[in-house]
């Protein structure tokens, strides 16, 4: 297992160059998705379950950052898609220069769709521009319904809230319908999605929505 250390990068220029290096990708034709969520949200699940589901259609390449250990690009890599674990020096967010970092190591010869799992916070990630073609954030039941009124950045900047661990609600006070309204008040725009990735729920809703984003990006 790879394992590559990234340091700081100067963020005064960070809008530019993740502008420079979406448009990199779009030349190499790789369709980029920052994930991004608090810790525990199931990011990884719903990779693993996204994985299983479409790569006999994409090729598919994951971005794993975190502040140590390498466990979730070992569980993605065991699915047969390429991965690299790239480990932040204490920081609590990816940055532009620092996805170009991973990226460049990890290799995208070949790769349909490239996808960041950030560093599990809901206050970093949402400030810092990546060059992602999407930003795709996670909510999960266990969580409650009222993340939207204390973090409205992430919400704002997201094209997409995936609300996870569905199979969940029963034994949690989570108000779905409060949850989506809080939501489309802060980013009229945004889609949702309540999933469950260990049972199937809403996955297939999830997945053509993916599979029209990309189609959408290659005819652009």
């Amino acid at each position: 297992m790879k394992v590559i250390e990234l340091h700081k990068t100067v963020t005064a220029s960070n809008d530019r160059d993740a502008e420079v290096l979406r448009k990199e990708l779009k030349e190499k034709g790789v369709f980029f998705i920052n994930l991004m969520s608090s810790a525990g949200s199931g990011k990884t699940t719903l990779l693993k379950k996204t994985i299983s589901d479409l790569q006999h259609e994409y090729n598919i390449a994951v971005l794993e950052a975190d502040i140590e250990a390498d466990v979730d690009a070992r569980a993605i890599e065991a699915l047969g898609a390429r991965s690299i674990q790239v480990h932040t020096d204490g920081m609590c967010h990816m940055d532009a220069g620092m996805t170009r970092q991973g990226l460049e190591e990890m290799g995208l010869e070949n790769i349909d769709l490239a996808i960041l799992e950030n560093i599990g916070n809901l206050i970093c990630p949402a400030e810092f521009a990546t060059g992602a073609s999407k930003n795709v954030m996670l909510l999960s039941v266990p969580e409650g319904d009222d993340k939207p009124l204390k973090y409205p950045l992430m919400f704002q900047t997201s094209d997409a809230l995936v609300i996870t661990k569905m199979d969940a609600l029963p034994y949690f006070d989570f108000d779905l319908e409060k949850c989506k309204e809080r939501v489309k008040y802060l980013n009229k725009d945004i889609q949702i999605f309540p999933v469950s990735a260990k049972t199937g729920e809403g996955m297939e809703a999830w997945e053509d929505w993916l599979k029209e984003e990309i189609k959408k990006w290659k005819e652009d």
